[in-house]
């Protein structure tokens, strides 16, 4: 059984799985209630509480379960579950790498922190005009998909102003992608803009360094200069010279 929790059409969205999920809990609650969400909101927070009577799923209700998320892809925007499953908790991890969003699994009475990771910031990604013709890109923290929204633009506005500019990535307070689509949106976002730079200058800790020399030479189609976290403002010197 499949119960919504909350009213039809709101983000986030919560629903709890109990007993056997069956082909009629998706056509008759979760399938018309995720359509509502993406349709009013583009992108769904899902928070899904599994009880401990928890039994599986049909097989139709598997099939219908994979049609689902590959219909609405780019339509999760983070999913946090509850659950006291061990063998569900581990198939989750086990996969979430391939999930087009950030997943966070909670411990059941965890409710309410499941509740607050689904409204925070995850990260950021920022955005300076450094003046002749040199953009700064800081990527700050572990980021979803919903960092990109309006950046583009943002770079398109610098970009009509500048023709080609130099690019300032800095990395030192990145932690990574939350999820497939986040990183899916980043790439999207240097594939649409790598013509018009002209060089690049990429700031990371050693972790990201090496990382970093790849993203510049393959990516961004130049060769770009990686410095390690205490030069930042070398780099930005460098760029502006």
């Amino acid at each position: 059984m499949i119960k919504l929790m909350t009213q039809m059409g709101a983000t986030p969205m919560e629903v709890r799985l109990s007993g056997k999920i069956t082909d009629d809990d998706y056509e008759d609650v979760l399938t018309p209630a995720l359509d509502a969400a993406i349709e009013a909101n583009d992108r769904v927070r899902i928070l899904a509480i599994i009880a401990d009577d928890f039994e599986g799923y049909e097989f139709d209700a598997m099939l219908e379960d994979a049609r689902l998320g590959l219909r609405h892809w780019n339509g999760f925007d983070r999913v946090a579950m509850v659950c006291g499953l061990r063998s569900i908790n581990m198939l989750v991890r086990g996969f979430s790498a391939l999930y087009p969003c950030p997943v966070a699994i909670f411990a059941p009475g965890e409710e309410d922190d499941a509740r607050r990771w689904l409204r925070e910031s995850l990260g950021a990604l920022h955005q300076e005009d450094l003046g002749d013709g040199v953009l700064k890109v800081s990527l700050l923290g572990k980021l979803d998909a919903a960092a990109y929204d309006g950046e583009a633009e943002d770079m398109n506005a610098f970009i009509r102003r500048n023709d080609r500019f130099r690019l300032l990535l800095d990395l030192r307070d990145f932690d990574g992608w939350q999820g497939l689509a986040a990183l899916d949106a980043h790439l999207g976002m240097i594939r649409d803009h790598r013509q018009l730079v002209d060089r690049a200058a990429i700031v990371a800790d050693a972790a990201w360094m090496r990382l970093a020399a790849r993203v510049g030479r393959r990516l961004l189609g130049v060769d770009a200069q990686v410095y390690p976290s205490d030069a930042f403002e070398t780099a930005k010197a460098d760029l502006l010279a």
